[in-house]
C-alpha cells in the first residue's frame, strides 16, 4: 500500500490573515502582525491536515463555531509561544533572593504569582528559592498560562537535561530526582516542591473572571511583549490591583512600561514596586 498524499495548505491570503487576526485579539489579546502569516502556517497546518482541512478561512469558521471551545483552545495552544527555561534572566532571582526575601523575612505568608507560566519552569525556579530561603514554610506559588497544553507539561514537572543546565549544583541535588531506564536524559522535580506550586489556566485578558486574591511579588515577563498597547495596559493594569501594597511587579527584560499611567514606581529596570 502507498500512503495517501497529504494535504497541502494554500498561501496564507490577507483576508485570512485578518480573520486569524481578530480572532487571537479577541480571545486572548495577541497581536498577530501580517509578517507572522508564516508562523501561523506552520504552527496550524499539521492539525489542519489531520482535519482534511486545505484552506486556513475552513479552520477559522470551524474554532470561531465552536461551542465548547475545544478545537479553539488546541489552536491557541498551537500559536502560542512557550520558549523558557530554569533560572531565566538570572537578574531578577538574584533581586528576589538579595533583596526581596531578607526584607520580606518576618511575613507570615508570602504568596508569589507566575502569570505567563508556560512549561513551569520560572514557577518551580521561584519555589526552589523560597524553599531554600523559607525551609518553614510560609509561602506559595501560583503559576498560570493560557495553555492548557503546557499546564499539563508543568504538573508533570518532568524535563529534559538541557532545560536544567542553570540550575545552580545544591539545588539540582536537592530538588531534581534524575531519570533512569525510559526517563534517561530527563529530571523530575521531587514530590514535596510540586506539591507546593498551583497550576491553573488564566486569560491575562480575562482576569475580572476570577479571584485568585493578592500577590506580595507577580513575575509577568515575556509575555505582555505579544500585546498592543491597549491590551498590555489592561492587563498589567489588571495585574498591578492583584498586587499587595508595598508588592513587586517584574517584567522581562525586553519589556518597559514606558509611557503607561500605572500605580506602580520603577525599582530599577524591568523591576516596580507598588506603593504602600
Amino acid at each position: 500500500m502507498t500512503p495517501a498524499p497529504m494535504t497541502l495548505m494554500q498561501d496564507v491570503s490577507d483576508r485570512e490573515m485578518l480573520l486569524f487576526q481578530q480572532l487571537f485579539k479577541r480571545h486572548i489579546g495577541l497581536h498577530l502582525p501580517v509578517s507572522k502569516k508564516a508562523l501561523l502556517q506552520s504552527r496550524l497546518g499539521a492539525r489542519m491536515h489531520e482535519l482534511g482541512l486545505v484552506r486556513l478561512s475552513d479552520y477559522h469558521a470551524l474554532i470561531a463555531g465552536d461551542a465548547n471551545g475545544v478545537e479553539r483552545q488546541r489552536a491557541i495552544d498551537l500559536i502560542t509561544t512557550n520558549e523558557t527555561y530554569f533560572f531565566r534572566e538570572q537578574a531578577h532571582f538574584d533581586f528576589v533572593v538579595r533583596e526581596l526575601l531578607p526584607a520580606w523575612g518576618k511575613r507570615p505568608q508570602l504568596r508569589v504569582w507566575s502569570a505567563a507560566s508556560s512549561t513551569g519552569e520560572e514557577a518551580y525556579t521561584l519555589a526552589m528559592l523560597l524553599d531554600q530561603h523559607r525551609p518553614r514554610g510560609g509561602w506559595s506559588v501560583f503559576g498560570s498560562d493560557i495553555s492548557l497544553r503546557v499546564l499539563s507539561f508543568a504538573r508533570r514537572a518532568l524535563y529534559p537535561m538541557m532545560r536544567g543546565q542553570n540550575i545552580p549544583a545544591p539545588l539540582l541535588k536537592r530538588y531534581c530526582l534524575r531519570g533512569t531506564g525510559e526517563y534517561e536524559g530527563h529530571f523530575l522535580i521531587e514530590r514535596a516542591l510540586r506539591s507546593a506550586v498551583e497550576f491553573d489556566q488564566r486569560n491575562l485578558t480575562d482576569l475580572a473572571a476570577t479571584d485568585d486574591g493578592q500577590f506580595d511579588l507577580v513575575f509577568l515577563r515575556n509575555v505582555i511583549i505579544y500585546f498592543d498597547f491597549e491590551t498590555k495596559l489592561k492587563v498589567v493594569s489588571d495585574v498591578i490591583a492583584r498586587l499587595r501594597p508595598g508588592g513587586y511587579l517584574v517584567v522581562g527584560h525586553s519589556e518597559s512600561l514606558h509611557g503607561m499611567q500605572l500605580p506602580i514606581e520603577m525599582h530599577s529596570p524591568s523591576v516596580y514596586r507598588k506603593p504602600s
